[in-house]
């Protein structure tokens, strides 16, 4: 990593200069964060997880023709990704009652929502990110109408089918965060899908107990955060039984030796 540029460290992520003209190169870190960066740790092997799981839902979304930053996975802990113009609002797509929303409209955890609902939110950390309309999206030229439209359908798309994906290995999609880029092609540009799908940015409930299966379990202090994004990751069949520690291990050692 020493030879690469960096362009950007986030809370979650690093970025360096890409391999060819064009693309980005993604490391997924091991850091957590919660409310706004205000609460931070660590939790070992989420970046490995992460990258695996997003891995998965992105090339998943692929093939039912959502259009995504993703090229292929590099190691255990970075893929390669197209460079984009990041739109900066966070579209959160809710379809049950929990985390702020419930804390805004006084309403009970868990409680099933009558459709969908789409939120977005202002991305800057220093403001708390506040939540925004699409009226401020477009006074504000943060996206035009057109891109918000566009935001807007691939982020049901998205959903309906992530929820019915989880839904057939016994987990509730409750809510999770999108983020979208422009792709620039020539004088034109699309919208397309950016960032990462993992349970860093997805509520994801056991449909049985209702057990907390994301980072909520990081920002609660309820302990267990490696084997909840194991088992996602084992229930999408990435990591079968008795594979997890031994990859985890393996990436520990590679850290160890400066890889």
């Amino acid at each position: 990593m020493s030879r690469r540029r960096q362009i950007y460290e986030g809370k979650a992520k690093i970025l360096y200069e890409g391999p060819e003209p064009g693309t980005i190169i993604q490391y997924f870190k091991d850091d957590a964060t919660a409310f706004n960066a205000q609460k931070k740790g660590t939790i070992s092997g989420k970046g490995v997880l992460n990258n695996r799981i997003s891995e998965h839902l992105f090339t998943l979304l692929g093939t039912i023709g959502v259009p995504t930053h993703f090229i292929r996975r590099l190691n255990m802990r970075e893929q390669l990704v197209r460079q984009v113009e990041i739109v900066p609002v966070e579209v959160v797509v809710r379809n049950v009652v929990a985390g702020s929303l419930a804390k805004r409209l006084g309403m009970e955890d868990g409680t099933p929502l009558p459709r969908t609902i789409i939120e977005y939110y202002y991305k800057d950390d220093a403001l708390g990110d506040p939540m925004v309309t699409e009226e401020h999206i477009s006074a504000f030229g943060w996206a035009s109408q057109d891109e918000m439209h566009d935001i807007a359908d691939l982020a049901i798309r998205i959903n309906d089918f992530m929820a019915g994906l989880f839904a057939g290995v016994g987990i509730r999609l409750v809510d999770f965060k999108l983020e979208f880029g422009r792709l620039y092609e020539g004088d034109f540009s699309r919208i397309i899908l950016a960032d990462e799908i993992s349970p860093d940015g997805c509520r994801l409930w056991d449909m049985k107990t209702n057990e907390k299966m994301d980072k909520d379990r990081f920002r609660m202090d309820l302990g267990g955060e490696v084997e909840a994004y194991q088992e996602v990751a084992r229930r999408l069949g990435l990591l079968p039984e008795g594979v997890v520690s031994t990859v985890l291990d393996m990436d520990e050692h590679r850290k160890a030796r400066g890889k």
